[in-house]
């Protein structure tokens, strides 16, 4: 009604809001989006909400994603009901262009083509920009690999290989400045390459994108107990992000994913990303839910509870 109010915020102010309001009673209603993305916030939200649902049964709770792990949740929460809503999007077509291709008809004398991945982005960008208009979202692990690619393009992007008027090369990542992670969302004539890091996969949406080239890799947070040190591998995504970045170009018409890895590693590949409280060093999630006065960790109600081992290791540290 025009009496209802609607508050738009993030997870950490909903647990900031916790504490001087356990009951979260200036809310009937908690919709909690990108829940697939299984942050130590949304863990900590979620094993919350599972705690308070039955003091609260006048609390309705809407979990949503595009790439959710339906049966785990509904479980979770009591054997919630499902409901699976169409998005409105366009058919995306998926390619696979592998780094490694060998030939049919591969003889004594044939070889085994091998590229490295700016190459294979490079063959791409080509590949799509014969293909039609429309801007293109390039998926790298990191900064540096953001910063190789664009210097790589910067020869192709007035090239006579692009028939369709050259290209702008915008990049994104968390790093940059404000000023310049606004410039994808700029209004624009020129086609545009954005190469970005999977900031662009759930966190934003790159308007105009008709185009992906995935190259299955994304920098993932990880600690290692053997030289007790949190560190940043390039690992391969799973199949829910490889099938999120492949639907951003689906979003405004037909479009095309290219991925840079064959299908039969596609399917080898995890359902899901591994939830952040399975990779993380539990010392300083002890930490966090003490300041947010959750209570001990083994007797959290988490969706996918820490090996006890872990959690012996965490309080070890302390």
């Amino acid at each position: 009604s025009a009496r209802s109010a609607i508050k738009v915020m993030t997870d950490g102010i909903l647990l900031a809001e916790l504490q001087h309001d356990p009951q979260l009673r200036k809310y009937d209603t908690l919709i909690i989006d990108e829940a697939h993305e299984r942050s130590l916030n949304i863990d900590f939200i979620l094993g919350y909400l599972k705690r308070l649902l039955p003091k609260r049964p006048d609390l309705m709770v809407i979990i949503t994603s595009a790439t959710i792990d339906v049966d785990r949740f509904s479980e979770h929460f009591n054997n919630a009901p499902v409901i699976e809503v169409t998005g409105r999007t366009y058919p995306v077509e998926v390619t696979y262009r592998p780094l490694t291709e060998v030939p049919d008809d591969l003889d004594e004398e044939g070889e085994v083509v091998v590229r490295d991945q700016t190459e294979a982005i490079l063959d791409a960008v080509k590949e799509l920009c014969a293909e039609g208009t429309g801007d293109i979202l390039v998926f790298l692990p990191g900064e540096r690999e953001i910063k190789d690619v664009a210097e790589a393009l910067g020869n192709l992007s007035e090239g006579p290989a692009n028939s369709r008027g050259g290209f702008d090369i915008v990049p994104l990542y968390s790093r940059l400045s404000a000023a310049e992670q606004h410039r994808v969302f700029a209004a624009h004539t020129r086609r545009r390459v954005v190469l970005a890091t999977n900031v662009a996969e759930t966190s934003l949406t790159v308007p105009g994108v008709r185009y992906v080239i995935d190259s299955g890799l994304a920098r993932i947070s990880r600690y290692s107990v053997r030289t007790k040190v949190q560190r940043l591998p390039i690992e391969p995504v799973s199949k829910a992000s490889a099938n999120q970045r492949a639907g951003r170009c689906g979003r405004v018409g037909p479009g095309i994913a290219i991925r840079l890895y064959d299908e039969a590693d596609f399917e080898a590949r995890p359902d899901f990303t591994e939830p952040e409280i399975l990779r993380t060093n539990l010392a300083s999630v002890i930490l966090q839910m003490a300041a947010l006065r959750l209570g001990e960790m083994a007797r959290f109600p988490f969706v996918e509870p820490p090996d006890s081992r872990n959690i012996k290791a965490g309080q070890q540290t302390l």
